[in-house]
This record gives C-alpha cells, sequence and structure tokens, in this order.
C-alpha cells in the first residue's frame, strides 16, 4: 500500500513540472516571429536612415515569418548577447553573422546546412594592384589585434602584419599609408566599400581565403523549430535567394552561396 501512494505521488510531482515549450508553436499562436539581428554590420543588418533595421538577415527573417504566416518583430544583438538572447527565450532564432564554432554549438542548437560563409580578405587602396596573396610577401597589412588569421596569413603569404586594437585604428592607419591594405573579414571590408568614403579609393582585387561558415541557431531542445529552420535553408539554396540577397544588397557573391546553390539545384 505504501508503495502504492509513494508511486501515485511521484505521478503527480510528474504531472505538475510543465511541458518544454515547442516554440514553434508558439510562433504560430502569438503571430510574430522574433529575430535577433545585427543593428552594425553593413549590409548583413544595420539601421537605414530612418532608423529600420535592414539588411541580408533581416530579409531572410522576413522569409521566414511570411512562410510560417506571421509577423517579424527584429531584436538587435551584438556577438556578447545573442546567444544569452537565444536562451532567455528573448528571440526566437538568432541570425547575427554568427561564425560555426565548437563552443558555441555547445550552448545553442545550430541550424543545419549554414545559410552563409564568411572569409578572410584585404581591404586594399586602389593603388595596389595585386591578383594572389602570394605577392604580398615583405609587404604590411594593418590587421585587429586577436584575430585568428594574423598569424597564418603571415606564415603562409610572407605579409607583415601591424595590429591594433578593434576595426577603426587599422582603417586610420591604412588611411594615413601606414600599410598597403586592412585585413579582416571579407563581409566587413565589402560593407565598407557600399559607403562613398571608401568606393572611389580603395578597393579589394584578392579572392577569399579562410571560408568560416555562419550559423542560424535556437535555443538547445528546439527540434521542431531547427528541422523547419533546416528545410527552409535548403529551399533558400535550391531558389539562389542568398545570391539574390548577395545582388540586392551590393556585394559579391561568396563561392559557399554559389557552391551550395549549385549542389542544392542538382539534388
Amino acid at each position: 500500500m505504501k508503495k502504492i501512494i509513494l508511486a501515485s505521488a511521484a505521478l503527480l510531482i510528474a504531472g505538475a513540472v510543465p511541458a518544454a515549450a515547442d516554440v514553434l508553436s508558439d510562433i504560430k499562436s502569438r503571430g510574430t516571429l522574433i529575430v535577433g539581428v545585427k543593428a552594425d554590420y553593413k549590409p548583413f543588418g544595420f539601421r537605414d536612415p530612418s532608423g529600420q533595421v535592414v539588411g541580408i538577415e533581416p530579409d531572410l527573417a522576413a522569409d521566414l515569418a511570411k512562410r510560417l504566416g506571421v509577423k517579424l518583430e527584429l531584436v538587435p544583438v551584438v556577438a556578447s548577447n545573442r546567444i544569452e538572447f537565444v536562451n532567455q527565450g528573448k528571440i526566437d532564432i538568432v541570425i547575427a553573422t554568427m561564425s560555426d564554432k565548437p563552443e558555441r554549438r555547445k550552448s545553442v542548437l545550430a541550424i543545419d546546412p549554414q545559410y552563409y560563409s564568411d572569409s578572410v580578405n584585404v581591404l586594399m587602396t586602389q593603388k595596389a594592384k595585386f591578383a594572389s596573396w602570394d605577392e604580398l610577401k615583405g609587404r604590411t597589412l594593418c590587421a585587429t589585434s586577436g584575430s585568428f588569421y594574423n598569424k597564418e596569413v603571415e606564415s603562409k603569404y610572407g605579409a607583415v602584419i601591424k595590429a591594433f586594437d578593434g576595426s577603426e585604428k587599422p582603417l586610420f592607419a591604412l588611411k594615413q599609408g601606414e600599410c598597403i591594405g586592412y585585413l579582416y573579414d571579407q563581409t566587413f571590408v565589402q560593407g565598407k566599400l557600399l559607403d562613398d568614403e571608401w568606393k572611389s579609393a580603395y578597393h579589394m582585387p584578392l579572392p577569399g581565403i579562410l571560408e568560416t561558415p555562419w550559423i542560424m541557431a535556437v535555443k538547445n531542445g528546439e527540434d521542431g523549430l531547427a528541422k523547419y529552420l533546416s528545410d527552409t535553408t535548403k529551399d533558400w539554396f535550391k531558389q539562389g535567394t542568398v545570391i539574390e540577397l548577395e545582388k540586392k544588397w551590393g556585394i559579391q557573391s561568396t563561392d559557399y552561396s554559389k557552391r551550395m546553390h549549385e549542389q542544392a539545384k542538382g539534388s
């Protein structure tokens, strides 16, 4: 009898624990998809003159909301809080230039296939006429301290790296003629070349190297939402959606975008 009572109590306690939330169902019942995006990374997520957040990733978020038949709410995030916002439920999804790293996959549920991939490149003065990375031997490149690719570019191509904190100092040094170019993320370089201040006197003549995929992510355990995002990403590649958005926002299509499109078309 005692065992029966204990078993019944255990069942009551188990029943009192709420079932895990299904975010995909919540989104549909709420009528709004909440997505974390960058607001300071042109052209992937930035504010237009009216203050509205626009760009490639907000457009992808808008497509997700349209497919679900709900409204879209964009929440600006930065590198230091984007994972935290997902895990705290402040956003449903993060689409915010987030590189695919093993430690990040432990904190959130990453979406495969990765929707985008960045590379490393150099913002150069128009006077710098280089066609290959091998031509950089002995040449000085400004860079951001701590970037993982500084040592590799230095050792593999013989460039001389002059590192500074942040991104503004190396850009200023480039303007002052302290180097022939700024070694940084290709997406950042392409964003700079959209601005009148830079596009008239600078260019990006080299092919990108050291491809680094980006991930969308949701909270761990949200398998239903993750599958929906995975299926949608595959459709983006098949339809050429990412390539169309690169063209829309004025940047070159990456090798990754083109490669994934060709693979998806053939599948």
